[in-house]
Formats: structure tokens, C-alpha cells, sequence
């Protein structure tokens, strides 16, 4: 293979592409993964999630959570310092992190004139709840309990920002950013290149003590077309790759989700499970819809072959919905909730059931979807067509079609829930009867009052293996119920060149690049 060598008089620099962009590096913006990308380099929160998703310090040394739950009190290093800025009138152009500057920053994402979309991450928070007691000590108060607190404080939202720097360029600190993290602003070319430089000023360590990150560089180019960035890769002038393309999946991948024996000694290929549910979502209070009717929602639920549709529509890239609507890689997801498997069979007498033996008399049943999951609509349209049913696909651009979700406007759609934070309840959030859409997320306007009590329960129980219980109780009303039709849970793949090592990733699709090395080209 012929390969550019990944060096610049002999450092490493770490090479991806980034094909939808970075529009902001202010993290009061990231809410999309190639922002959040983009963010977690040059920022850092109170805490960090492992690749276990476990909670870790990282600005904070320690935290206690009071017995009520609703006080969290967190201890910072004393050795956190900005990225040098000469708006902080110093000496050596920086300063040290004080508690002060998450109240700042906190503030700021509450701030209507900021318009932050992470604004929901405190809306339990109690009025005047972030308190600075001390340079080191910072406290948060919540109006209630609610027990992933702690795993949303790691959302780039949440980062440090300094006030000075911030405030000087209010609506341009998007391409001014300062923050604390591995690597700072070089140079921002947008739609063309990004670069960033090591932060040799960063406080964490590995194992051995030695300073973090390894890197001295990360170089992102924006190349949109799917087929260029995938060849640029091949060629070896990109380091990394995430997830493939429809494209060209068949082109590296096995039938079974293998990578192909003539890249095997080229490139590596790491998969790990995504906190992504796909499924259709029913629109639960059209009483006039055959929809309505639970017992068709189940039958179209039983009615084609998830197992099948993932081996030649997805190359096996995930797992299929069997299980409920909370995805593999978090604590709650079971094997043994009862979903649903392929059964005509059963499909057949539910139709019978419902008045309509055979699909007969049954109406059109339209199923809004984007072009992008339009093949995937059309493999289960042609096996549920098998058995009676009269599927339409209408297929709309995703803005439009979020729209009729947002507004009750579209009575069978598909749709997908990539976790905010790592916790069931993030998943189960979309059922519950006071988030219904437009003013959250519950999209089918799902209403069960038992549904609602468990979820509530959850909630305040800090107890996680108690919590459990309660995710597997509630998971199992959306089974019986069928709100959804639970698709597959995705997975994430990531290529690298052979001579990189070190990278981290975990089931939220995090890009951690501190331990990264790359060996020199042979």
C-alpha cells in the first residue's frame, strides 16, 4: 500500500476527516457528534466517562452526593490551568480553574441570549443551585433527586470556559475557543482544515506519570463526499475512520460484518456496541388510524425478519431489536424482556383479531422515513405486503420529517435515540406521559399510568440495581403496548491505520485521543 507518512519533521499528527463539519467550537453548542468531537479536544467538565461508561474525576478530584440527593459537592484539582490567552493580563498568559468558573459557565448555558441547546441538563437545577464555596469547592443543588446527575456533568455542555475569553468575544467565541483540554487552536479554516496543537500545560498523566496527550497534533479535513474521504483513507493519508457509509460497506465488508481478508494486514477495524435505538414510532392518540388498534401495531411488530434485515441491509453492523427499546452496552438491556421475533404466523391472527383476516379491509398504512433508511423502509414494507398489509414508504427530508414527529403529524414514522447520557432512563424518557412532543421527547404521545409511576420511581432511586428492576418493568409495558416497533441496536466501527495505538472510544461514540501514538511509517 502506498502510504504518506503520518510525520511533520518527526511528529505525530493525527489525521480524520470530518464530512458534516464543525460549525462551533464553543462547547454551549455541541450537540451533535462532530462538534462534540471537536469540543472534547480542547475542553474539559468536572468529570469524564471511561470507556466502561463509568464516571470518572477529571477537573473535580472527588464528589459526595447528599443522603436526599440532592446536593452534589464537588472537590477541584488545584492544578488545572486555561490555554494561554492574552485577555488574561498574566504574566504566563493563563490561570488557574477556580469553582467560580463552572458557575460562570453553568450560567452561561442557562442564559436565554446564548440560546445553548444543552439548556435541559439543568432544568432540575434549583434556583441560584451553582455555588462557588471556596476556589475549590463547587456545589450544585437540585430541586429533586434524580440519579444520572452525575453521568449528564459529562456532556461537553458542561465544560469550563473562562469568563474573560468568553465574554470578549460573546457570539465569536465560537471560533476564539479556551478551554482547558489535551489540545488548543492552531488553525481553523472552516469547511477546509482544522488544526490543533498539543496543550503542554495539560494536567493529566498516564499510569507511568508521563504527560498527556502523546500527540502533537490533530488535523481535521472536511472532505463531504462519502467515497473521496473513504479512498483517502485507503491511500493512507487519513489516520482514522468512523462507521461506513452505505457506499461503501459492501466494499470492506463482509455479508457477516467481517472485515475482508485484502484489508485485514492493512487496517484494524475496533467494534464496539452504540447507544443508538432505530425503530418506527406510532402516533398513540389517533383514534381515527388503524393504528390504534394494539393488537395491528403487534402484528406489524411480528411481521418481518429483524435477523435477516440486518444481515443483508446492514451487513450484521448491530444487533437486532428483540429485546426492548433500551439498547444493548447499558445497564438495563435484557435478554429476557419479551420483544418481538419474526412470526407470521401470529402476525396473521392478530390481523384476523383486529376484523381484518388477511389484510382484508385494512387501509394504506403510510411509513414516513428519509432517504437514507429508505432501503431498510422498503425491505419491511415488501415482507409485511407478504402478509396482508398495504404499506406505503414516504420518503421526506429529515427536517421535514422531524418536524411532523415534533408536531403529531405523522401517524407511523422512523426514527432513532442516540443517548445523551449513559443511563436507560435517557431511553425511557421518551414514553413518559409529560414529555410529550413538542415539548419533549415522547414522539408517539405514549400515555400509561403505570408506565409514568415506574418512571417517576426510577428517577429518585439512587439505588442502581433497584433502578434496574424498575428500567426492566417499564421496558416490558412498551413490549405489550407497542408504542415502537424496536428496529436494532446500532454499533460502532472504527478503522485505523495499523501503526496507531492508544485510542479510546466507548458505546457513547466518544473520540478520546490523549493516549494516541502514532508509530513511525515503515
Amino acid at each position: 500500500m502506498a502510504c504518506r507518512p503520518n510525520s511533520h519533521e518527526g511528529k505525530m499528527i493525527f489525521r480524520y476527516n470530518e464530512s458534516a463539519g464543525i460549525a462551533t467550537l464553543d462547547p454551549a453548542y455541541a450537540k451533535d457528534l462532530a462538534l462534540i468531537w471537536g469540543c472534547s479536544q480542547i475542553y474539559n467538565g468536572l468529570i469524564q466517562l471511561d470507556s466502561n461508561l463509568e464516571v470518572q474525576p477529571c477537573i473535580a478530584k472527588y464528589w459526595e452526593i447528599s443522603p436526599d440527593g440532592k446536593e452534589y459537592k464537588f472537590v477541584l484539582r488545584n492544578d488545572v490551568y486555561f490555554h494561554k490567552n492574552e485577555l488574561f493580563k498574566t504574566p504566563d498568559s493563563t490561570r488557574k480553574v477556580v469553582a467560580n468558573d463552572f458557575v460562570y459557565s453553568f450560567r452561561r448555558i442557562l442564559d436565554p441570549d446564548i440560546a445553548s441547546p444543552g439548556l435541559w441538563i439543568f432544568n432540575n437545577v434549583a434556583e441560584n443551585g451553582f455555588i462557588a464555596k471556596d476556589d475549590t469547592t463547587f456545589i450544585i443543588r437540585l430541586k429533586e433527586p434524580f440519579s444520572p446527575f452525575l453521568s449528564l456533568l459529562g456532556m461537553p455542555y458542561c465544560s469550563a470556559v473562562p469568563h474573560e475569553v468568553a465574554d470578549h468575544y460573546g457570539a465569536d467565541f465560537r471560533n476564539h475557543p479556551c478551554g482547558t483540554g489535551p489540545f488548543k487552536l492552531q488553525l481553523w479554516k472552516e469547511g477546509v482544515k482544522l488544526v490543533l496543537r498539543r496543550n503542554d500545560n495539560y494536567f493529566e498523566t498516564d499510569e507511568a506519570g508521563h504527560s498527556l496527550p502523546y500527540l502533537d497534533a490533530v488535523s481535521v479535513t472536511f472532505i463531504v463526499d462519502e467515497q473521496t474521504q473513504f479512498l483517502e483513507f485507503i491511500k493512507g493519508n487519513l489516520d482514522f475512520m468512523n462507521s461506513l457509509k452505505p457506499s461503501y460497506k459492501d466494499e470492506i465488508l463482509t455479508r457477516t460484518g467481517q472485515l475482508k481478508a485484502k484489508y485485514a494486514d492493512r487496517i484494524n477495524m475496533v467494534s464496539t456496541p452504540y447507544l443508538n435505538t432505530e425503530y418506527l414510532g406510532f402516533l398513540m392518540d389517533n383514534e381515527q388510524s388503524p393504528l390504534h388498534d394494539k393488537r395491528i401495531r403487534q402484528a406489524l411488530n411480528y411481521g418481518f425478519d429483524r435477523k435477516k434485515m440486518m444481515k443483508y441491509m446492514r451487513n450484521n453492523v448491530g444487533k437486532p431489536g428483540l429485546y426492548g427499546f433500551i439498547p444493548y452496552g447499558l445497564p438495563g438491556f435484557d435478554t429476557t424482556t419479551p420483544g418481538y421475533g419474526y412470526n407470521p404466523q401470529k402476525a396473521k391472527e392478530l390481523l384476523a383479531e383486529a376484523g381484518f383476516p388477511n389484510g382484508k379491509g385494512l387501509p394504506e398504512l403510510t411509513l414516513a422515513t428519509t432517504a437514507n433508511y429508505a432501503d431498510l423502509c422498503k425491505y419491511i414494507q415488501q415482507q409485511l405486503n407478504l402478509l396482508g398489509f398495504d404499506i406505503k414508504v414516504d420518503v421526506n427530508p429529515p427536517a421535514s420529517l422531524r418536524e411532523q414527529m415534533a408536531q403529531g403529524k405523522s401517524a407511523w414514522f422512523r426514527g432513532s435515540w442516540i443517548a445523551d447520557y449513559p443511563d436507560a432512563e435517557n431511553y425511557l424518557s421518551l414514553f413518559y406521559s409529560p414529555n410529550k412532543a413538542p415539548n419533549g421527547p415522547n414522539y408517539t404521545h405514549f400515555k400509561n399510568t403505570r408506565y409514568d409511576k415506574l418512571y417517576e420511581e426510577a428517577k429518585q432511586t439512587s439505588d442502581e440495581a433497584t433502578r434496574i428492576k424498575l428500567y426492566h418493568q417499564m421496558n416490558e409495558i412498551l413490549m405489550e403496548e407497542a408504542p415502537v416497533i424496536v428496529l436494532y441496536y446500532d454499533q460502532i466501527l472504527h478503522f485505523t491505520q495499523k501503526n496507531v495505538t492508544g485510542l479510546r472510544s466507548n458505546a457513547m461514540n466518544a473520540l478520546d485521543l490523549k493516549r494516541v501514538k502514532i508509530e513511525p511509517a515503515r
